[in-house]
């Protein structure tokens, strides 16, 4: 008796639009936020003047992120889409030349000539365009651009990412408040950086080690610049 055996296979690529604009804005929303804080309280701001700065930083910064996700993705789906017209007009224009270009892709993947024409036949005879989307292009579903998707996710992913120093600064003592909000967030930092990692099957060590180095590195600075700044004034 032969037994059926479903294999059904997940990659991170499935994943991979979505992912980088979570990551991203949470990523953002923590370091441009809590760096904002803590140079504006390492120049002895006073606790009222640090919220007002965290929320505007929380505002502009997601609406920023999701202005300028939705414009970089819209720009890409607009060379998509010309793209894609250019090739239709040529499997119209020039079939056999299409046909041959085809053929080519499979036998440098490893395919012979024969078998390579075979398969180009079958894949136009089917949907030439889809084809020639895929294996000459490189756009399948899973790659299309989406541009309200990554919008969407980068404004309430930043938004999320900008409230851990908010609430930080609204429980700490104002003596300490540059410390606590730089801890709480590098802990945050680490912890999206591993879950970034597994969601995506990616090393979690090197993640790990790259969100918190360049995460301290903005705060501190800023922190210092916001230090510098206060002594001036």
């Amino acid at each position: 008796m032969t037994i059926a055996f479903h294999h059904r296979e997940r990659h991170a690529i499935a994943r991979i639009g979505w992912l980088r604009a979570a990551v991203l804005g949470a990523n953002d929303g923590i370091v441009s936020t809590a760096s904002l804080i803590a140079g504006v309280a390492a120049s002895s701001a006073a606790t009222g003047e640090v919220l007002l700065a965290g929320t505007a930083s929380l505002v502009a910064g997601a609406l920023s992120m999701a202005a300028g996700e939705y414009v970089s993705v819209s720009s890409q789906a607009d060379a998509e889409r010309a793209d894609l017209a250019k090739e239709r007009r040529e499997l119209v224009e020039h079939p056999e030349a299409e046909r041959q270009e085809l053929i080519g892709i499979y036998v440098r993947r490893g395919l012979t000539r024969a078998t390579a024409a075979e398969v180009a036949d079958q894949l136009t005879a089917r949907d030439a365009l889809s084809a020639h989307a895929r294996d000459e292009l490189g756009i399948s579903e899973i790659t299309t651009a989406q541009p309200l998707v990554a919008a969407g996710t980068s404004a309430l992913t930043f938004a999320a990412g900008a409230l851990v120093p908010l609430l930080v600064v609204l429980v700490s003592p104002r003596a300490i408040l540059v410390s606590v909000v730089i801890l709480a967030s590098l802990a945050c930092l680490a912890a999206l950086g591993t879950l970034g990692a597994i969601a995506g099957r990616a090393p979690v060590a090197r993640s790990l080690v790259r969100v918190t180095f360049w995460g301290l590195a903005a705060m501190a600075i800023t922190a210092a610049v916001g230090k510098l700044f206060g002594a001036v004034v």
